[in-house]
């Protein structure tokens, strides 16, 4: 049996999003408690986690109600960083493996760190045929939203990708104005499989299939 690969006091980010495997995502740090963390691990070459807030807010402020964390959340690790003014830096990340919260702490200057399990993978499973519309109206998508915005959409999907049933229900999960608690537990499903399920459902529901 393999053994399980942990971190110890992985830093945290709460965010009121979900990053999925794969996904890349944005940030404008300028939280003392986040400009230090996010350079140390620029500088270090290392991931931090991107998690949920199932209650309280990104920013601290005075009186909002305690931040509280979601127990599954995505390594993210730094692609790009500027500095455009003093006191702000802005990061684009590529979500890694997902993890598991064992333990967690909440440092005096307020950053969360972690000890945490890292989830497996999803395994490679390919598309069944009755779903194979969800790669199609995905690639369509994408190639839209490139043709509309092609400094902002980077995702150019191979065939492999489209093929994949954890890519594409991720990526669908991305672009979906779903709730942050059905994200979440999307994300967290272990069964790739299930996800474009859901997914599909999704699509049918909101007439996209059409």
């Amino acid at each position: 049996m393999s053994q399980q690969l942990t971190l110890s006091s992985l830093p945290l980010f709460p965010l009121n999003t979900v990053l999925f495997p794969g996904g890349e995502l944005a940030l404008r740090v300028f939280e003392v408690r986040y400009l230090d963390m996010v350079r140390k691990c620029h500088h270090a070459g290392a991931p931090f986690g991107v998690v949920a807030l199932s209650s309280g807010s990104e920013v601290r402020k005075a009186g909002a109600p305690e931040e509280q964390l979601y127990a599954t959340g995505t390594l993210a690790t730094i692609e790009e960083l500027q500095s455009p003014q003093a006191g702000l830096l802005a990061v684009r990340c590529k979500g890694g493996d997902r993890f598991q919260i064992v333990e967690q702490r909440l440092l005096g200057h307020g950053l969360w760190v972690a000890d945490v399990r890292i989830i497996p993978a999803d395994q490679s499973v390919a598309i069944p045929q009755e779903l194979q519309y969800c790669a199609d109206l995905l690639a369509t998508a994408l190639h839209s939203l490139r043709e509309r915005a092609p400094e902002t959409v980077g995702i150019t999907p191979d065939a492999e990708q489209l093929n994949d049933c954890a890519w594409v229900s991720n990526r669908w999960c991305e672009l979906l104005p779903l709730p942050l608690e059905l994200k979440q537990r999307l994300m967290s499903l272990d069964n790739p499989l299930a996800r474009l399920e859901l997914v599909s459902d999704v699509l049918e529901k909101t007439g996209i299939s059409r």
